[in-house]
């Protein structure tokens, strides 16, 4: 682990320090908790810039390590990288000023300076999603020298996480992350999802973090030898995961909360996946046979 970070400070510090920054952040955000007893939309004030923390942290290193793969961008990876690093990093502090403040930082438009905040916050992530973009082209074009598995699982990853981006413009236009009610019901624990209504923010997190999934899903098939000279597994484990990802949109979107889901779209999950997990892989050729 130590060799990891030492590895990714070397190769991309402006991103692992990005990383470090809300890594910090989130842990005395964390002591902060217990000593607040504010609540925004029923919620401590400290929970969501916790959450982002967290998540951008993971997001900045994550990019890091792929970044290392585009040796031969070396003015394109440092522009990504500085690029990400001001939108993420002033987003965070957005999103921890209005908690500071007690007021909701997304959806806000109720004062001047709200609506300035949220307007501000969604330049920076319209700014990091058109980054993405452009590391997403650079993948498909220069051809990393990996193994196929783990380069279409970087690939597929990053295509997911540019959907759920544009995901994101749904819930502005909506006004809001909950389906069916005002924002601010009971939820699931820290992550906050609707346990009675729609919740947008479950497709948004699913494709989000399949910038970490897909990845290392292919990387494992690449390790343990499973059709080397192909990436039809990663296909599989791509294509299943957008069929989850529009389930996730599909029923939630129409007011199915997290943990009631309309029966038949726990059917056609169920059935999709018995599907997938019985697609045989063929024949493993040997090589040099």
């Amino acid at each position: 682990m130590t060799n990891a970070l030492r590895e990714l400070y070397r190769s991309n510090p402006v991103l692992t320090i990005t990383g470090w920054l809300n890594w910090i952040l989130a842990a005395v955000l964390i002591v902060a908790v217990q000593f607040d007893s504010r609540t925004i939309l029923g919620i401590n004030p400290w929970i969501k810039p916790i959450k982002f923390s967290i998540s951008i942290a993971i997001y900045g290193w994550t990019l890091a390590w792929y970044l290392r793969y585009l040796g031969g961008r070396r003015r394109a990876v440092r522009i990504i990288s500085w690029g990400v690093a001001i939108c993420v990093l002033s987003e965070i502090a957005g999103i921890t000023l209005q908690s500071a403040r007690g007021v909701p930082s997304h959806f806000n438009v109720t004062t001047p300076l709200n609506a300035a905040m949220f307007a501000a916050m969604g330049i920076m992530i319209g700014i990091n999603t058109a980054l993405l973009i452009w590391v997403c082209v650079l993948f498909f074009v220069d051809h990393p020298d990996l193994p196929l598995a783990y380069l279409w699982g970087i690939r597929f990853g990053l295509l997911l996480f540019l959907l759920a981006s544009f995901e994101g413009v749904f819930m502005v236009m909506h006004g809001s992350h909950t389906v069916g009610a005002a924002d601010g019901g009971a939820g699931l624990p820290f992550v906050n999802w609707s346990r009675e209504h729609g919740d947008l923010r479950v497709m948004h997190f699913a494709g989000m973090h399949a910038l970490q999934a897909l990845p290392l899903a292919g990387y494992w098939i690449a390790r343990s030898g499973v059709r080397k000279r192909s990436k039809s597994p990663t296909w599989r484990w791509s294509f299943f995961c957008t069929l989850v990802l529009w389930l996730c949109s599909s029923g939630w979107r129409g007011g199915d909360s997290p943990c009631r889901c309309k029966d038949s779209s726990l059917q056609v999950a169920t059935n999709l996946a018995e599907l997938f997990l019985h697609i045989p892989h063929g024949p493993v050729r040997r090589q040099g046979r």
